[in-house]
C-alpha cells in the first residue's frame, strides 16, 4: 500500500481520475486502531511538538525547515495528522489535498534525512507517552510515509 504499486482509474464527483499511492494513504483511515477517539488533538500535539523542538539543533533536519516558519510547519503537521488518524479536517478545509510528494520534492529526503526524520520522530511519540499500541501504529504509519516521500538517491 504504501510503496505505490501502480495507480487505479477512479471516479470522484463525476469525474474520471487516477489514484496514486497516496490517495490509499489518507483515505484508508485505520479502523482497526482509532488514533484520535484514543490520545485526542492532545496527543498528536504532543508529539508533534516534541518533535519540532528537536530539528532546531538538528544538522541534517534544521536546514530544511525556514526557521521563521516552524510554527508554521508544526501546526501543518498536527492539522495533516489530526485529519488522517480521524479528527476534524481542519488540514483539507486550509490547504485541500495533502499532496505529500509534491510539497517535499523541494527538499532532498534522502535516505538518510528519512531516518533522522524518524529517530526523532519515534524519540518524540515516546516522549509524549502514549498507549503503547497507539505509539506502534504511528510509528509504523510514519515509517511507511517517510519512505514513501524519500526523492534523492
Amino acid at each position: 500500500m504504501l510503496r505505490g504499486e501502480g495507480s487505479r482509474a477512479e471516479r470522484v464527483d463525476g469525474c474520471a481520475r487516477t489514484a496514486g499511492p497516496y490517495d490509499a494513504i489518507v483515505a484508508e483511515l485505520p479502523e482497526e486502531l482509532p488514533v484520535f477517539e484514543r490520545v485526542g488533538e492532545a496527543g498528536i500535539a504532543r508529539f508533534v511538538a516534541s518533535f519540532y523542538a528537536r530539528v532546531p539543533d538538528d544538522p541534517i533536519l534544521a536546514p530544511m525547515y525556514p526557521a521563521d516558519d516552524l510554527a508554521g510547519a508544526e501546526e501543518r503537521l498536527r492539522d495533516f495528522l489530526v485529519f488522517r488518524f480521524g479528527g476534524p479536517p481542519r488540514y483539507i478545509e486550509q490547504r485541500g489535498h495533502p499532496r505529500l510528494r509534491m510539497r517535499h520534492f523541494p527538499f532532498a529526503v534522502d535516505r538518510a534525512a528519512r531516518d533522522r526524520w524518524m529517530e526523532l520522530m519515534t524519540d518524540a511519540v515516546r516522549e509524549a507517552e502514549l498507549p503503547p499500541d497507539v505509539s506502534e501504529f504511528v510509528l509504523e504509519f510514519f515509517g511507511g510515509v517517510a519512505t514513501f516521500l524519500i526523492n534523492r538517491p
